[in-house]
């Protein structure tokens, strides 16, 4: 589920409390905490509405001027029903501190180096987790399709799994590209070290 940087910016100031979206099933769950761009956004009640039944008010309160704006911001021939999704927003990206925490016993980093074993263990792709962290610390900044290139991974695949070097606070994205953390930067090291 994605936001506009304009309803991140509501949600975050309470401006916004409500999404709407077409889908034949909801692809969200009640309770879950959302990493977007601002910090965490909750979800906090899912619920099928009639078009007839949206008014004035709920376009608002979900970022719109009125209610021919919200309809008009669905998918052109999207089927489905539409759903009212009642957000707010949560808490800051815990990644952020995650991922500037340098100081790391050896404990730590044997942890997260047995995570990053466990990723390549269970890939398709097989070992993956070096090379791109490797890749992304030669190359900051650079944007997925130019790491797919050097690595020869798909490129939505490697966004996919980039996000998880993110969940370990190993990796930044920034709106282009990506570089490596100064927890990352550790880890990097040690991996290194053990080749």
């Amino acid at each position: 589920m994605l936001f506009k940087e304009v309803h991140l910016h509501g949600i975050k100031s309470g401006a916004i409390t409500l999404a709407f979206r077409k889908w034949q099933k909801p692809s969200i769950k009640v309770g879950i905490r959302m990493h977007t761009s601002i910090g965490l956004i909750e979800i906090k009640s899912i619920e099928v509405i009639a078009e007839s039944d949206i008014n004035k008010a709920d376009a608002i309160n979900a970022g719109f001027a009125s209610k021919e704006q919200l309809l008009k911001s669905f998918p052109k021939n999207s089927n489905g029903v539409i759903y009212r999704i009642n957000i707010s927003y949560y808490s800051e990206d815990p990644r952020i501190s995650l991922r500037e925490h340098t100081n790391l016993s050896e404990q730590e980093i044997n942890d997260i180096i047995k995570k990053l074993k466990s990723l390549d263990k269970h890939s398709k792709k097989g070992d993956w987790t070096r090379q791109i962290l490797l890749t992304i610390n030669d190359h900051p900044n650079m944007h997925a399709i130019g790491i797919a290139k050097l690595t020869g991974f798909e490129k939505e695949w490697l966004k996919l799994n980039i996000r998880k070097l993110k969940n370990l606070g190993l990796t930044i994205s920034h709106t282009v590209g990506y570089e490596i953390s100064p927890k990352g930067k550790v880890v990097l090291e040690k991996l290194i070290a053990e080749k």
